[in-house]
Order: C-alpha cells, then structure tokens, then sequence
C-alpha cells in the first residue's frame, strides 16, 4: 500500500512538474518575443524556406528531385518494398510524398497497393463508430474529468501557431483525445499525449493544400477531406502510442526508465557536463521528463519535429529506443551553453527554453547523424551505460 501510494504522489508529481515547466518556458518565450527589436516574421513555425519542398520554397534542386523521383518509384509498386521505404526515408521525406509514406511505415497502410483503399474506408469508418458510440459519454460523471483536462489541454498545443486556435480543430483534437483515452483504459488520458497529434494533422492536412498551413482555414476544406484527416491523425497517432503506451501508464514507468538510461549514457559520452549538473543538483528528471513525454515537442519547432519523424518511422523502434540517442545528443549539443551556467536557476531556465526557433532540416540532420554514431556506439554493448 505504501509503495503504490508512493508511485501515486510520483506521478503527480512527474506531472504538475511537467505542468509548472511547460507554463515557464511558454512564460519565457512569450518574454523573450517581446522583448526583441520588432522585425517581420522569417521563418513560419511549420515550414521554412530551404527546408524539402514545403510551401513557398524555390524550385527543386537537381537532387531533390532525384530522391522524390525514387519515393514515387518506391511508391507505385504493386507491394511497397518496406525496407526500401525506411531507408530511403531516414534522411528525409519530401512533402510531397509524406502522408502516404507515414501512413505505410507507422503500419497504418497495408504494403500491397490494391488494398490500401479499402483499409483506408474501413478505417475512417471504424473510427466514427467510435465517435457515435462514446463521445456523448465526454459528459458522464465517470469520463468528465478526463474531458475536463483534454479541453483544457488543448489550447496550450502549440499556442503560438494560429492553425491550432481554431474552434474546429480544437474540436477534432479533442474526439481524437477523448476517443483515445475511452479505448485505452490502462494508461487513459495523460498530459503531452495532446502534442503527439499535431505532426500527424499536419502532414495529413498537406495532402490537400498547397499553402503555409499555420494560417491556414480548415473551414475551406471539403468536410470528407477533414473527416479524412481527423481519422487517419487518430490511427497514426494510435500506432505511434502502441509502441510507447509505458510512457502513459500508472506511474509512468517507461519515462522514469527512459530519464534513467538517459542519465547513465550521458555520463559514459559526456562526463563533464554531467558532473556540471549534478555540482549544481540539476536532476535529468527536472528537464528530461517532458523530453520523454513530449517526444521533445516542446524543445523543437514543428517543422522539426516532422522531419525528426521521419526518421522515427524508418528507424526500427525509433520513438521507444532510437529517441534515448536524440535526446542524449541533444543535450549534449549544448555542452558550452550548459558548462557556462553557475547555478540551478540559470541551468533551469537553459535546459527549459533551448534555443532552436531557427532550427531546421540541417540541424536536425546533424542532431540525428550524432544520435546514429551513439547508437551505433552504445547500443549493443552489454553494460553500455554503466562505467
């Protein structure tokens, strides 16, 4: 009784921190916004000029046309090669071709071509079953709690991109939450399940549009189109979850794990600014717990965060396993940052509002390439993390 009371106030506390940390660094960037010499927006949040095809870039390079050249090759078989698919797409998905190279490496899809319609109407069906059979449940005293955070939640996803504020994508975000939560009752609603929707809307909205998405209206959207997307984000969504659902369960076991792999590899692959932070009692749980819990949502800009899914999707257990390597070469991306900080506050405030706003495909490429060379390093040793 103790021990579970324990894991209880843990996870409570696990999430109020979370909570606390999340409303800072939105408090920060708000601040630091306002506080900078007014200029025009450069670079959008979702796309950024350079970065693989998306809206309003120039032509494509020679070599980029290449690679789209193979996806749709890949594509236009009878049975999708799978494996070809992962390789290719570990450096980058074109734009153009991403909704359906997603759908097909998160499982979503079947490889055979001749199927894939009917997979794809079943499945929209299925899911507004689900809708007409719980969602006028959202009000029971036994679910409204759990509405009660998902309406709350929502709101704070991605507060700075206007796409996100409009009422009716609030609206399937929060069916897509709710139905989610109903179906899964060991692990239920939990805060940060909302971020992991917003790539998967994203990407899906693009198969319809050809414009920047964070203006965009979905009310001009055909109401098949949006029924489509709202559909295919909660399956991805789901297939995602399945492989991480320990992050959401009682007392959030495979974060706790995960916080402490991190912790252990960083100190093989960096002592010095491990020992910076343990001198000043920065604990991994403090910072690392919403890395874990978001999928490091909340450290990158969106374009990012879909680029860096690429590479989840074509890597074998990329959002359970490949995500430990990311977030240790992260972290220790900022060495010279973290080594000048002095004191708890400052490493805080450091370690809670990264600055990557100017991120894009090149970084995260980087990132990525070092997080391969740790795997590669690291993985299959026995005791790799233990000195």
């Amino acid at each position: 009784f103790v021990e579970v009371c324990l894991l209880y106030i843990n996870r409570a506390f696990s999430n109020f921190f979370c909570v606390f940390l999340d409303a800072e660094s939105e408090r920060a960037a708000l601040h630091r916004q306002r506080s900078l010499p007014h200029r025009p927006p450069v670079i959008p949040l979702v796309a950024r000029f350079g970065d693989q095809n998306t809206s309003g870039t120039p032509a494509m390079t020679e070599r980029e046309a290449s690679r789209l050249d193979k996806f749709r090759q890949i594509l236009a078989g009878p049975n999708t090669d799978l494996e070809e698919l992962r390789k290719l797409s570990w450096s980058g998905i074109p734009r153009q071709v991403r909704p359906i190279t997603w759908k097909l490496l998160s499982g979503y899809l079947p490889p055979n071509a001749e199927r894939r319609e009917n997979v794809l109407q079943r499945k929209r069906r299925e899911y507004f079953g689900f809708i007409q059979q719980y969602y006028d449940s959202r009000n029971d005293e036994h679910h409204q709690d759990t509405y009660r955070q998902i309406h709350i939640d929502i709101p704070r996803t991605n507060p700075l991109i206007p796409l996100f504020q409009q009422a009716s994508v609030q609206e399937i975000f929060e069916r897509i939450l709710f139905i989610w939560a109903i179906r899964h009752p060991a692990s239920g609603y939990v805060q940060g399940i909302n971020d992991l929707v917003t790539p998967f809307f994203v990407v899906f909205v693009f198969e319809y549009i050809e414009e920047e998405v964070e203006n965009f209206d979905v009310s001009s959207l055909e109401e098949e189109a949006l029924r489509n997307i709202e559909a295919d984000s909660f399956w991805c969504m789901s297939k995602l979850l399945d492989g991480i659902q320990d992050n959401y369960t009682f007392a959030q076991p495979g974060i706790q794990r995960k916080v402490k792999a991190l912790e252990e590899l960083v100190s093989r692959i960096d002592d010095s600014v491990h020992r910076h932070m343990h001198q000043y009692e920065v604990e991994y749980l403090q910072f690392a717990f919403r890395w874990m819990n978001n999928l490091l949502m909340r450290e990158l800009p969106l374009r990012c965060t879909i680029r860096l899914w690429d590479t989840y999707q074509a890597e074998p257990e990329g959002f359970s396993h490949f995500h430990l390597y990311v977030c240790a070469a992260f972290l220790v991306r900022w060495r010279k940052e973290i080594l000048e900080e002095k004191d708890f506050q400052g490493l805080m405030i450091l370690l809670q509002n990264l600055p990557t706003m100017h991120w894009g495909n090149e970084e995260v490429s980087v990132l990525l390439a070092e997080a391969y060379r740790l795997k590669f390093a690291f993985a299959d040793a026995p005791n790799h993390y233990k000195r």
